[in-house]
This record gives structure tokens, sequence and C-alpha cells, in this order.
């Protein structure tokens, strides 16, 4: 999973693998270590909310990231063959973040090794050569 942070929005980028684990659990992390402490690391999660929810939600502490899409948003990402989940988090004072959670498609230009688990780019008549 790939995080990508600009302004006020937040976008997570799903693998194949990575959008079965979430599918099968419900949830799938990633932590970036800056240095040998404990304290010293970001993580950040994709997560299933409660049935019946009906907004995505953002759990937020310090080090600690969850990003929480609804049952039908995933839903419909699943059966609707969707791009992605594309939502905001309101937080009153016209303040908001934008949430984008989109499978991660293989590349048009370039590296094979990091299209090694994306999903094929429907903008391409053939496959990224895999290196």
């Amino acid at each position: 999973m790939k995080i990508r942070m600009m302004g006020n929005s937040v976008r997570l980028r799903i693998g194949r693998s990575e959008f079965m684990r979430f599918l099968a659990g419900g949830r799938i992390e990633e932590t970036v270590r800056f240095a040998a402490a404990p304290q010293a690391g970001f993580t950040y999660a994709l997560e299933l909310s409660a049935p019946g929810s009906t907004a995505t939600t953002v759990r937020y502490a310090p080090g600690d990231l969850v990003v929480m899409v609804t049952p039908e948003q995933v839903r419909l990402w699943r059966e609707q063959d969707q791009v992605g989940i594309y939502t905001q988090v309101d937080f009153g004072a016209n303040q908001a973040l934008q949430i984008i959670v989109e499978k991660d498609f293989a590349c048009l230009h370039g590296n094979g090794g990091e299209n090694a688990d994306a999903f094929p780019n429907p903008d391409l008549t053939t496959n990224c050569p895999i290196e």
C-alpha cells in the first residue's frame, strides 16, 4: 500500500494482493520506520468500518492514521469494478480532508518491478514490461 499526502488530502493506493487481504480481513496497514526508537514510526491503515456506517471516517493519533471506509463503499468498489473510493471527511468550520483510496494500476511507462502487484492498467492494450 502506498500513501501520498498533499495539501489537505490523503491518497492510498492498493495493490491486488492487498485488495484481496483487505476484502478477506477488513484491514491492511503499513509502517514506516524513521529510526530505531519504538515511537519513531508512522503507521497508516485502511479499515472497514462497522456495519451500518454511512460515511468515511479518519482516526488519527500521533504516529497512527486509519482511514475507515463503509461496507457499502467497499461493496461498490469490489462489485462494480470501480477504480476507487473518493470522498471527504468534514471537520466543520469549512475544513475537510479529501480521501482517495484507489487500486494501484500498472504504469504506462516504465518500472516493471513496481507493477508486480498492480492491477492491469485499463489504458493499456498490453501490459508494461516486467523486469
